[in-house]
């Protein structure tokens, strides 16, 4: 099963990410991840895309279609994936149709005056990038599941946070519509506690 997966900054994707994975027997790909790999590796298109970012500018839409194109040519992807952080925009969903049939977009939604709580609130943690939010700490400053240390990202505050969630608003939101119409997209309610919202998720994809 192909499977995108949709949510504004701080929905939770990167935590129910982690157990969509693993409960289908999916590769998690992430665009940030595959920059990374790229760029570490010294890849023609990695050394592209660093072009971009070490003078602070998004790598623009070709070279990431690109970039996710060649990804899931990977072995790991024959029976499926799930896409995290792409397609960003309506040219990306476009492209992505070009090289990839969709079987599932999976929106977590959350309405965004919860979001700016919830991300302000955010600590994760710098060994295995698992988040956690301030409330359900109760004052612990290491990770539950391998014992790193807790911090705060420095985007999150009010300031980065509410331009985020406006980037959102305008280029992603869209998706929403796009994949309505091709009768594509999940929707599932992401307050609630992160099993509550998992047991959401994989009842609509079943």
């Amino acid at each position: 099963m192909n499977i995108i997966l949709l949510g504004a900054p701080g929905a939770g994707k990167g935590t129910q990410a982690t157990r969509i994975s693993e409960k289908f027997g999916l590769p998690h790909i992430s665009t940030g991840d595959i920059f990374r790999d790229n760029i570490k590796r010294g890849t023609e298109i990695g050394l592209l895309a660093k072009s971009y970012t070490d003078k602070g500018q998004l790598v623009p839409d070709e070279v990431t279609c690109k970039i996710v194109e060649e990804r899931l040519k990977a072995p790991d992807c024959k029976d499926g994936y799930l896409l995290d952080g792409f397609p960003r925009n309506l040219f990306q969903a476009q492209e992505l149709d070009k090289f990839s049939k969709v079987d599932a977009v999976l929106n977590i939604d959350v309405d965004l005056s919860l979001l700016m709580a919830r991300l302000c609130g955010r600590r994760v943690c710098k060994n295995c990038g698992e988040s956690y939010h301030v409330d359900f700490l109760g004052g612990k400053a290491d990770c539950e599941r391998c014992g790193g240390e807790l911090y705060q990202r420095k985007d999150d505050n009010e300031e980065t946070v509410g331009n985020r969630l406006r980037v959102y608003n305008e280029q992603t939101a869209p998706l929403i519509e796009y994949y309505t119409k091709k009768g594509v997209l999940r929707s599932v309610n992401g307050v609630g506690d992160i099993e509550e919202v998992f047991a959401r998720i994989c009842e609509v994809l079943r």
